[in-house]
């Protein structure tokens, strides 16, 4: 959706990220399960990930990453009105992720909601505070995306283990300078496709037995060919839309801020929207894939290395479980 002249511009004021400090490589993973290095390198082009401790919930991570990005716009806590946390790993089924993160920092008075849309989470609810804000009806929004996706993982599936990681990362969001800010919103599901990734018991559908433990049903099941297929088109179909909703081109962008997911998909997004490699910020051989928090971890990192300058103009892109997917332009 597109800002109109009675809407305020919406921009991020700062950002923030937290991450596990427990890495395990993929030659510790060799020692696991039936894998190498070199297959996980070449098909993923992941090297490590960073894995939460038995202590460490979703909500932790949430909260430092948002008191990070506090600080960064240089706004107090208790000038937030909303806080929403995009997660498929909430601590609990209720309260909401974002519910904890409001006690934590001190945000009295603030909404808080959690959201569900995989890995496009932060692309979500990023349209969502635009929205809020550009139609005044709150002035700051904290929007945090967070996983601990090694709490749900079947470390002898061999075909998931090696691809995912925990984060968190944070922005808040606030009226910003005409012309500038966030130019463009685009989200997309594709519910057909929710089969292809899941996490099966645990809700009304397959409440938690004896059986569903058993059968390993409260992992993260996929089919990777069929997600990877659907990836390739999502990102760089999704990247176009929101450009032409701004009347932006390709060679306007200044950085690709993609979801990090898969090296191979990243590059076919790149090769689709005729963008050079170099203009595309990469940390998934690091930290794999955070799924929600990707896209806000992968933003906060190329902010505090220098690469991302005022002026900029930015695509952030993702997809996810759903299946859904989202784009975004932005003007730094």
């Amino acid at each position: 959706m597109n800002l109109n002249k009675t809407l305020r511009s919406v921009g991020i004021l700062g950002t923030g990220s937290s991450l596990p400090e427990k890495i395990i490589t993929n030659y510790d993973l060799e020692k696991i399960v039936d894998t190498s290095h070199e297959w996980i390198v070449t098909r993923t082009g992941i090297h490590s990930r960073r894995i939460a401790d038995d202590n460490t919930a979703t909500s932790d991570l949430a909260t430092e990453a948002a008191l990070k990005a506090l600080k960064a716009a240089n706004v107090k806590a208790q000038e937030i009105d909303l806080i929403i946390v995009a997660t498929v790993t909430e601590d609990m089924a209720f309260p909401a992720t974002a519910c904890i993160v409001q006690d934590n920092i001190g945000a009295v008075g603030a909404a808080a909601f959690d959201l569900s849309a995989g890995c496009s989470g932060f692309l979500y609810e990023l349209a969502v505070a635009k929205q809020f804000i550009a139609a005044g009806v709150y002035n700051k929004v904290l929007i945090i995306g967070a996983e601990t996706l090694s709490k749900v993982m079947n470390w002898n599936d061999r075909n998931t283990c090696v691809l995912f990681g925990d984060g968190a990362g944070a922005a808040v969001l606030g009226p910003t300078e005409e012309g500038s800010g966030i130019l463009s919103t685009h989200l997309g599901a594709n519910g057909e496709g929710g089969k292809f990734l899941t996490l099966p018991a645990g809700g009304s559908r397959m409440p938690a037995s004896v059986e569903t433990v058993e059968q390993n049903l409260h992992y993260i099941k996929m089919d990777g060919s069929e997600v990877f297929k659907f990836a390739v088109r999502a990102m760089g179909n999704a990247a176009k839309k929101a450009l032409e909703l701004c009347d932006l081109g390709v060679e306007d962008i200044d950085y690709l801020v993609p979801h990090q997911a898969n090296t191979r998909i990243i590059a076919a997004a790149a090769k689709r929207l005729k963008l050079p490699i170099e203009k595309v910020y990469v940390n998934l051989d690091k930290y794999g894939n955070m799924s929600a928090a990707s896209i806000p971890v992968a933003l906060d990192e190329a902010v505090r290395n220098g690469k991302i300058k005022k002026g900029d103009n930015l695509v952030l892109v993702g997809f996810g479980a759903g299946l859904t997917w989202g784009s975004c332009v932005i003007k730094w």
